[in-house]
């Protein structure tokens, strides 16, 4: 059995830890929406500078994600605080004057919000190149006007991740994962991106997740699942047998209907191909 306290030190203690996606040409810049005049000096080049009738400033930072359809956009305020939330289409992204707006733009397929952070992810077809100066517009004109991320505090409430809140109910083996995947996995998964939601705890020892952000569809989920999450969930409960992702019914229809979009699309620009042969 464990206790609080044995809980506690583990979830601190050294052992196995869940390290960031490795990315190859990882890179983070700047944008700067203001009126201002231009910065000069070192800082100069790290800022892509963009024109708005607000008279504020503000600095959005853009980090890549080990997934190429998601990119992370740090405003340098607040976001969620502390939890996060996710949007996957225009009917959960009501709740959210924000993610409405970026989910109406053309190519965006998903809105992550973490503590501090927004993640985008976009359709395989449209540029980053595109998307960007309307996702930094959006967000500026949003965060500089000090509108609520959400339309009700019961909303925001609702929003957040109740998944490792440990219930007089859980046994002590289900209270020993919530706590790592808390305190051990979540923070790691966050710095890309995306999040974990625990999803359950199995007889055979079976632990089911569910990631969230950039890490939904990326290449190297599975390995961050295995590698990463597996082997320390195991390494500190010997219950623990396997840790396998799970994916909604809502989700697998979605995923089903934008790839038949996807071959549509393509047999489209075949066709106009053949056409222009001719």
């Amino acid at each position: 059995m464990y206790s609080l306290a044995l809980r506690r030190f583990i979830a601190s203690s050294s052992g196995p830890t869940l390290t960031r996606c490795r990315l190859p040409d990882q890179a983070r810049t700047l944008a700067t929406v203001s009126r201002r005049p231009a910065i000069t000096g070192r800082v100069a080049r790290a800022l892509t500078p963009w024109s708005t009738g607000s008279r504020r400033t503000m600095f959005i930072q853009t980090e890549q994600t080990p997934n190429e359809e998601s990119l992370k956009f740090i405003p340098g305020v607040q976001v969620m605080g502390s939890g996060s939330a996710e949007f996957l289409d225009t009917r959960s992204a009501l709740t959210s004057p924000l993610a409405i707006r970026l989910m109406g733009i053309d190519g965006v397929k998903g809105v992550f919000y973490g503590p501090d952070f927004v993640t985008v992810s976009k359709d395989s077809e449209t540029p980053w190149p595109v998307l960007k100066p309307e996702i930094y517009a959006t967000l500026m004109e949003h965060f500089s006007a000090g509108v609520p991320l959400f339309r009700s505090q019961e909303e925001h409430d609702a929003a957040g991740p109740q998944d490792t809140r440990i219930l007089d109910t859980d046994s002590e083996t289900v209270a020993m994962i919530k706590e790592l995947l808390d305190s051990r996995v979540r923070p790691a998964i966050m710095e890309d991106g995306g999040d974990i939601e625990y999803r359950g705890f199995s007889e055979d020892g079976v632990v089911s997740v569910k990631l969230k952000g950039s890490c939904r569809g990326c290449d190297s989920s599975t390995v961050t699942l295995k590698s990463g999450i597996e082997r320390m969930l195991m390494h500190y409960i010997p219950e623990v047998t396997a840790v396998e992702q799970i994916i909604d019914q809502e989700e697998t229809i979605a995923l089903d209907e934008f790839t038949k979009f996807e071959q549509q699309l393509a047999k489209k620009q075949q066709r106009q191909q053949s056409q222009d042969s001719l």
